[in-house]
Parts: C-alpha cells; structure tokens; sequence
C-alpha cells in the first residue's frame, strides 16, 4: 500500500501531521510520500520522502513513477480535478484541516462541493464537532471518516531548562484573523497589571502573515505599550519547542490560545504535553485535550477581563496548576499516541479494498 499526502507548502499544523502520521505508517507497513505545492524557508526534519511540485509535468511524473493506491488531499479542493485531468484514477480522499474560522470553513466547503462530488472518494476530519456537522448537512452522501490527529508523546515531554526570571506568557500562530492576535495583546495588557513584570513570547514567520497583518501587528503593540516585553521566535524547528514550553512552564507562565476557531491545534496540544499549562477559547477542536481546570483552562472568545480571571488562578494557585499539568500529559500519552492513528487509517484504506 503506497500513499501520498498533500498540501500547500510546509508550514504549521499541517507540516507536523504528516511528518508524525507518514512515520507512523511507514512504521505499520504503510508506505507514505508527501508533497507539497511551494517550499518555505524552514521545513521539519522527516524520514519519508517529501516532494515539492507545482508543474503539471512534475505532477505527472510523479504520479506515474509512484502509482500511489491513495491520495490524501489536504485542504486544497482545487488540486482534486488536476489530479484526475493528469490522468490519476485511484482513490482522492479530501482532509478538512486548517480552514480557518466556522464561517469561513462553510464557504470554502461550499465552493468545494462539486470538487467533492466529481472527484473524491470520502472526507477525513479531525473529531471536530463543526466540520463534522458541516459535511455532514452540505454532502451527507459523502464518506466521512474520523480520525483523531497523532500527537509525538515522546518527543514533547518536559525537559530541565534554566528558569527564566520573570513570567512568560506565549502565543503561536499566524498573524492572520482566526488565530485572533490582538486578543493576545489585550489579554496580556490588562494581565500586567497585576503582574508587571511578565514577559511575551510570540511564535510567528512575517513571511507567512495574511496581508496587512503585520504592519497591523506592529501599530498595535506600540500602542499597547507591550513591545518592550516582547519577543519574537521565527522558524524555530518543532523539535526544539519542548525547551520552549518547558521554559514558559517554569517561568510560573503559560500558553495563551486566542484562535476563533481550530480544527485541531497542534501547538496547544504539544505544550500540553509538555506539561505547560494552557489558556484558552473554546475552539472546538481543542476539545479533544481540554478539559476546563483538569487538563487546561478556558475563557469566553472576545472576554480578555474574563481570561485574566482564569490566568490569575493558573498562575497562583499553585495546587490546581500542577494537577492540571499532570492531568493534561497523562490524557495527551493515553489518547494520542501513534498506533492509534495507523490502525484507524490502515481501517480506512480497507474500507476502500486496499490492503
């Protein structure tokens, strides 16, 4: 069984699944290629081929040298019909992933239904209760298979870091309006002022922000009167983040998740690993880990008085802290770990008679 998984460029949540799922399968016998339309600057280490492709020749080529049983198209609805114009006629499953806000995700799956209909076999979504709900009402005569995302248990753990002096609270993401950025610098305004000294860490590439977004960015922290607290990270390779997060953890800080809406949220869930504490809205997908004062906390989007409530409690009552820590690795370990994710999709390709 051989197949390939695609998607725009190399970036964010999207890059971490498919390292973490191809090597999980490769690991249950399951060969698997990735592709990706454009290259980034910085691109995680993995030990399956990745290829970047963008030409209809190079496409071509690549489809008649692999003969892949399946193909994972990740987001890109419009990458189904050129897959089937240059001649591939095995199984196109479409993956719901990164789209963005709930109204945003209706109108993207809306354009994409006679993409859908003509050209692909089934869906696969994360357990996210609005995706679902919108395949389920736009195309209920479409395969729906659920799988939860893997999460690299072993990698992200906690490790021995020298204690930052002051509290860190961080934020990672886009610069784009779903992951909701300026309530990052609201809720971290009102927090100073009961705890001056706190520091800002943002992990974000200026080359990946939506357009305006950062000049929008930079108006606002000045007048905010945050930008002499904060620090910027850009292309940090994912394998280095468990330092990052152990660091805000000891800082007596956490992680602060501002997105309207997830279909999963890769970086809440690593730091959860790595027992950082999390504060966050309720985004749907973040469901699958959070659960509000046992394995993180949530506040009410748009309320960052409400969200300094809760981060108060999180950072000085120290009892609850610690049990939300160990709480939230030992879900992450029990729920997440790799064989869980093979056997679901190996169950998958099955359904399609490829063994």
């Amino acid at each position: 069984m051989k197949v390939l998984f695609t998607f725009y460029l190399p970036s964010g949540g999207v890059e971490t699944l498919n390292k973490l799922r191809c090597e999980s399968l490769q690991r249950s016998g399951i060969e698997s290629h990735v592709l990706y339309l454009a290259d980034t600057a910085s691109r995680n280490m993995t030990t399956v081929p990745v290829f970047i492709r963008s030409r209809d020749d190079e496409l071509t080529e690549l489809l008649h040298t692999q003969h892949y049983d399946a193909i994972v198209v990740t987001s890109d609805f419009l990458l189904t019909e050129r897959l089937r114009r240059l001649g591939y006629n095995g199984i196109i499953i479409y993956e719901a992933q990164g789209l963005g806000t709930r109204s945003d995700a209706e109108r993207l799956v809306l354009e994409a239904l006679p993409f859908l209909h003509s050209y692909c076999n089934a869906v696969l979504i994360p357990p996210t209760d609005h995706l679902l709900e919108l395949f389920l009402r736009a195309s209920p005569w479409l395969n729906r298979y659920v799988i939860p995302n893997i999460v690299d248990v072993e990698t992200f753990q906690p490790v021995q870091v020298e204690t930052p002096p002051d509290p860190v609270i961080a934020w990672i993401g886009r610069l784009e309006v779903n992951k909701n950025w300026r309530e990052y610098l609201q809720v971290v305004k009102l927090l100073r002022c009961s705890k001056p000294d706190l520091h800002l860490w943002m992990f974000h590439d200026p080359l990946l922000a939506a357009e305006g977004q950062t000049l929008e960015f930079e108006y606002e922290l000045e007048a905010s009167g945050l930008a002499d607290r904060l620090n910027v990270f850009t292309n940090i390779p994912n394998a280095l983040m468990p330092g990052f997060y152990s660091s805000i953890a000891a800082s007596g800080g956490f992680l602060l998740s501002t997105s309207i809406t997830e279909g999963f949220g890769y970086a809440v869930a690593e730091a959860v690993c790595c027992t950082c504490p999390v504060l966050s809205t309720d985004s749907d997908g973040v469901r699958s880990f959070i659960v509000h004062d046992v394995s993180g906390k949530f506040y009410p989007l748009g309320n960052p008085e409400a969200a300094v409530q809760q981060a108060l409690e999180l950072m000085d009552n120290m009892p609850l802290r610690n049990l939300i820590c160990q709480q939230g690795r030992a879900l992450m370990v029990s729920r997440f770990g790799s064989e869980q994710y093979a056997q679901s999709f190996r169950a998958m390709m099955n359904s399609f008679s490829i063994f």
